[in-house]
């Protein structure tokens, strides 16, 4: 059972600055989201932009649950500037790097696991899937019980793993997040081949409750816990410090 709550944010950098802002959101803050919140990250992830936004970054951060939010708001936002003071200087820092962004909360699927969890099982991906499925307004949950529970097919005929499920809160339950694990550029290749002319492997076959879907792929940032199996720390840090 997953108990855990998700940030998921979309991220738009400003010119040639996607790697020095995944570096600096996960080696230079990720570690003080740790000690002070709790928080962890879940993964940071370039969009490959032939697919979606570009120059974007997707980044997605674990809390304990809604009280643990509630928690990492208060620290946040019970100020005057509505910015955690103590990190002023790293907030002047990511400035120069982004220009803003939009967020969601996520709640998982009871069967999604954990980051921890994912790491010590070593799940990985050479790149990623990311998928905003549309349904029927409060369907969010049988969509993911079925998305989970026919996932086995993608992953049995071309190693596509289901490693998130989610719906996002705040709203009418109308709106899912998968995202994929796919071992290698030419398995994902396969699927889209696939998917001109064979049925849908991706989504259960229960998908006439599908009002929307988007797919954009990812490649995970050099310290995003999927590609390196643990939480950023301190050590990681090389250009910027408190």
């Amino acid at each position: 059972m997953n108990d855990k709550v998700y940030i998921h944010e979309f991220i738009d950098i400003t010119k040639q600055n996607r790697a020095r802002y995944m570096h600096h959101i996960t080696a230079n803050w990720s570690p003080i989201g740790q000690d002070e919140r709790h928080q962890l990250c879940y993964g940071v992830w370039g969009v490959v932009g032939s697919t979606g936004r570009w120059p974007q970054v997707v980044n997605i951060w674990e809390e304990d649950g809604f009280a643990g939010l509630a928690d990492s708001f208060r620290i946040e936002l019970n100020n005057t500037t509505l910015q955690d003071p103590s990190l002023e200087k790293w907030w002047s820092a990511a400035a120069d790097l982004r220009a803003g962004g939009v967020d969601r909360l996520l709640v998982p699927h009871p069967d999604t696991l954990p980051i921890e969890e994912l790491c010590a099982a070593g799940t990985t991906g050479e790149v990623y899937a990311h998928e905003l499925v549309t349904v029927a307004p409060g369907t969010c949950r049988d969509f993911l019980t079925a998305a989970v529970s026919e996932a086995k097919r993608a992953h049995d005929q071309y190693g596509w793993q289901l490693v998130g499920a989610w719906w996002t809160a705040l709203g009418n339950q109308d709106e899912c997040l998968l995202l994929w694990a796919i071992p290698s550029w030419e398995s994902w290749a396969g699927v889209e081949d696939d998917l001109r002319t064979h049925r849908d492997v991706l989504l259960p076959d229960s998908s006439a409750a599908i009002r929307g879907r988007q797919r954009i792929l990812l490649m995970d940032s050099p310290l995003s816990p999927l590609r390196t199996g643990r939480q950023p720390s301190r050590a990681d840090r090389t250009d910027w410090t408190d």
